[in-house]
């Protein structure tokens, strides 16, 4: 990972998982870090953890509350003088069928995956092309190059963000703004446990496919690599989900059979809320 002495990077969703291992990595090299979320404490803890906590502010918000971003844009620059990187990172998961989910279900992950990073993008961009440099990072998933079970809301929204991502990065290229899209198979994070139920209820309990998935720290460092050497999109997964996004391009059909096999041997069963089963 390069020297990132004299750069801030702006982390959603910083206080676990694949936030907080990349706020972490960035800070050892020299970075400064803004990490955001809801929950403080544990922001807090996570400054203390990377060993610099002076080069590290807080700036908690509700990645929801649209209105409040231009003034969170402004006191963000403040901060540091400026921000060179965003992580679009801060997202939520699903694990329901969609003839039982409900639409408010739908909205609620729509808004926080998709809506949420690109109002953000869309606020600090004016910034980030008036210095002619930045980099964007776009938290995406395996989810989001192909369609899963349980996941639909999910699916549609990382769909969706890479779209948003593929167009801006046409238009922004030529301005020395650069935009990476990540798009991770199962890490070893949160997101299942905080996935929501078909009533919008969390979760509670994790995946096996989640509790063997990646170290969030090696993730981080793939991540950065990726930034230095200017990718522009990256898969991060191991075994039958790296395979996902190939079929999805090269054999769709193959991709089709297979997904609907899962469901066809039980999947849905499998992760259906313990109070359910």
């Amino acid at each position: 990972m390069a020297d990132q002495s004299g750069k801030t990077a702006w982390i959603t969703g910083a206080s676990s998982g694949i936030g907080e291992a990349l706020a972490k990595a960035f800070v050892a090299d020299g970075g400064s870090a803004i990490l955001s979320g809801r929950r403080v404490p544990e922001l807090e803890r996570v400054a203390k953890e990377t060993g610099a906590p002076e080069r590290c502010s807080i700036l908690p918000f509700d990645t929801e509350d649209f209105a409040s971003l231009d003034p969170l844009v402004k006191q963000a620059i403040a901060l540091h003088g400026k921000v060179d990187v965003l992580v679009n990172n801060a997202g939520i998961s699903q694990r329901s069928l969609a003839i039982d989910t409900e639409f408010s279900v739908y909205e609620r992950i729509v808004s926080v995956d998709l809506m949420a990073p690109i109002a953000l993008t869309q606020a600090l961009l004016p910034h980030l092309l008036s210095n002619g440099s930045g980099q964007l990072i776009m938290i995406s998933s395996v989810a989001g190059k192909a369609g899963v079970p349980l996941r639909t809301a999910y699916c549609a929204a990382k769909h969706g963000l890479i779209g948003y991502s593929d167009a801006l990065r046409s238009e922004v290229a030529g301005q020395g703004v650069k935009v990476l899209v990540v798009a991770p198979g199962s890490v070893r994070t949160n997101v299942s446990r905080n996935a929501l139920n078909a009533d919008g209820t969390v979760r509670g309990t994790s995946d096996a496919a989640i509790e063997n998935g990646i170290d969030p720290d090696e993730v981080a460092q793939i991540i950065w690599r990726a930034v230095d050497d200017g990718k522009r999109e990256i898969v991060i997964a191991e075994g039958m989900e790296a395979n996902i996004p190939v079929l999805r391009a090269q054999n769709p059909e193959q991709l089709f059979d297979m997904v609907e096999a899962m469901v066809a041997n039980g999947y849905a069963q499998k992760l259906a809320p313990k109070s359910e089963s």
